[in-house]
């Protein structure tokens, strides 16, 4: 048998078979064991030389351990005790060995999560890089798997409190790469809690060390990870025409084709992510307990700093979205940021963007009214190009977008003077004022540039400083309360249902003329019987003989009996009472008879 197929120093043959069968290979683990034991003392008295023997053994026991539970039960306290003991003095590569045994280990459960990581993180001021940048990728990988199935809010409550103490340790290095373990543990919406977002609000941003306090500015601004996402398209940028046309010349292989398709799929996925919209996450500064205290600390943190030129534009950018997104009240903050409100001044871009965040409508109209006409005497006077001015008045818009009431009548009505300016650009931006106050103030431009008057105008109602519109209706429903709109009761509803149920059901039917005046005799009769008729009362019997006297006299003349007949009756108003369908047929019996008799007397 060749000597390195010997098992006592084959470790890995040893550990393959210890591992199918471990009862088998007890006696020569107890003996490798016993090595590492012996390795192990030695190790402790000179603990900055490199050993590679206890290398060895370490990184053996640890694939093996969970064979032999009872025996290695003390092994992974041994190492976290050598790691925390010599963490400083050990060699590079036998610290690595360890972290390496450690998480073995703590894949196969053999060692809590929570004592491991914070040896870790106690790791993380060792004077190496290459270890530093390992430990914090599997501190963020362990923790995402964690809280890959169930978020463990114990586990977690308790690494946030340790890591607020470690972003308040005197090592840079350490404090750097805390928060970046929190920032990246955020982005992966493993701890995106209030808790996170606030412990790297209050002490990340006021860190002494710089580079935590920029990690931290750049947290809340976002841009970290969208410069990420640019190195990485930049990274896969590929020519396509050159591989097209590499392609059409060369001769035609399987490789070629293989290079093509890989090289037509990265720039559709390339154009893909250019046209998706830039979405801003602003999730972590909603997220703060006390943004008017960060945004007052953070501002006096700018004024007595000395930070270079970028780091205060950091400042300024956290600020002015703290005062936008939650209204707060810093008016000390408008005349610092006029300062820097010149053409030439540098990232003047962004500096009027922050004076536009910072601006809403709970600011009082004369906090905001020296940054616009500061922007307007140094931006939009004909001295400057075209581009300038086009700039000052977009910016002018933006401000007075958020707080109208901040632009004077004056100040306004010279600005509107530049639509018929020669340069489009500035011709443009002055009519996007004007059309922004049409529907905000129109009362401050002139007659002329009002537009004409529709509904929708004439319902502006400029509102005041501090007060808000609140709909008492829901908008639309004044349509449903018109007079001439149909109303339908429940039985009309009803009614109307079974109509069109019952118009299915109609069968035309023949009838005579005969069945048809049988029929509307019927309804006339039901009429009567529904109905409430009317009739005089009796007359007594003197008034009876005085009318047969007076018709005696005047039977000579037929017209003017008739004509009294009817006055008499028309005077003659008795009580009118109720009456049933016999009374009503004698009555109509007795004025037949009286009709007929009166006919007989009449001369031929």
């Amino acid at each position: 048998m060749r000597h390195n197929n010997q098992l006592p120093d084959n470790l890995p043959q040893l550990q393959n078979l210890i591992k199918r069968d471990p009862e088998s290979y007890r006696e020569e683990f107890l003996q490798q064991h016993q090595h590492f034991l012996s390795v192990l003392d030695i190790f402790r008295l000179e603990p900055d030389k490199e050993n590679k023997s206890l290398c060895e053994s370490i990184m053996f026991l640890a694939q093996i351990a969970q064979c032999y539970l009872e025996d290695l039960k003390t092994f992974p306290q041994t190492l976290v005790d050598l790691l925390k003991t010599h963490s400083t003095t050990l060699d590079p590569e036998m610290r690595n060995t360890f972290c390496r045994a450690l998480i073995l280990l703590r894949n196969k459960n053999l060692i809590s999560p929570l004592d491991l990581l914070e040896l870790f993180f106690q790791l993380l001021r060792c004077p190496d890089k290459a270890l530093r940048t390992f430990l914090e990728n599997h501190i963020i990988t362990d923790i995402k798997n964690m809280n890959a199935k169930q978020k463990d809010m114990k586990l977690n409550s308790t690494l946030q409190s340790f890591m607020y103490t470690m972003l308040r340790d005197s090592n840079p290095k350490a404090a750097k790469m805390s928060v970046d373990i929190m920032i990246e543990l955020y982005r992966k919406q493993v701890w995106n809690d209030a808790k996170t977002v606030n412990v790297i609000a209050n002490v990340g941003c006021f860190s002494k060390v710089t580079k935590v306090m920029v990690a931290s500015l750049k947290f809340f601004l976002g841009t970290d990870q969208q410069n990420e996402s640019d190195d990485d398209d930049s990274d896969r940028e590929v020519d396509l025409k050159g591989v097209m046309m590499a392609t059409r010349v060369n001769k035609k292989t399987k490789k070629r084709k293989k290079q093509l398709e890989a090289a037509k799929k990265l720039y559709t996925q390339a154009q893909k992510k250019k046209s998706k919209p830039v979405a801003f996450n602003f999730s972590a500064i909603h997220l703060i307990h006390n943004p008017q205290g960060m945004a007052e600390n953070l501002f006096k943190q700018l004024q007595d700093g000395n930070e270079r030129f970028e780091v205060k534009l950091m400042h300024l950018d956290v600020i002015s979205r703290l005062i936008g997104i939650h209204e707060l009240f810093l008016f000390s903050f408008y005349p610092y940021i006029t300062r820097f409100i010149q053409p030439h001044q540098r990232q003047v871009t962004r500096i009027l963007q922050f004076a536009a965040q910072a601006s809403h409508e709970l600011v009082p109209p004369e906090i905001i009214e020296p940054v616009i006409k500061t922007l307007v005497n140094n931006f939009v006077t004909e001295r400057n190009s075209s581009d300038v001015m086009a700039i000052g008045l977009n910016a002018v818009r933006e401000i007075c977008l958020r707080c109208p009431l901040a632009m004077t009548e004056d100040l306004l009505r010279d600005l509107v003077m530049y639509k018929n300016y020669k340069e489009k650009s500035v011709m443009m931006a002055s009519k996007s004022l004007i059309m922004l106050y049409r529907e905000q103030i129109p009362t401050l431009l002139a007659k002329k540039d009002r537009g004409r008057p529709t509904e929708a105008s004439v319902e502006i109602k400029p509102k005041r400083y501090g007060e808000v519109l609140a709909n008492e209706y829901i908008p639309g429903t004044e349509a449903l309360l018109r007079e001439d709109a149909p109303e339908l009761d429940e039985d009309e509803d009803e009614s109307l249902a079974s109509g069109a149920s019952d118009d299915s059901d109609w069968v035309d039917v023949d009838s005579s003329e005969d069945e048809c005046d049988a029929l509307l005799r019927e309804e006339k009769s039901q009429a009567k019987k529904k109905g409430i008729t009317m009739i005089k009362s009796s007359k007594s019997k003197q008034q009876e003989q005085h009318e047969n006297e007076q018709s005696d006299q005047t039977e000579d003349d037929n017209e003017d009996d008739e004509v009294t007949d009817d006055d008499e009756e028309d005077e003659d108003e008795g009580e009118w009472e109720e009456c049933s369908e016999e009374e009503e047929l004698e009555e109509e019996e007795e004025t037949e008879v009286k009709q007929k008799g009166k006919a007989k007397d009449k001369p031929k």
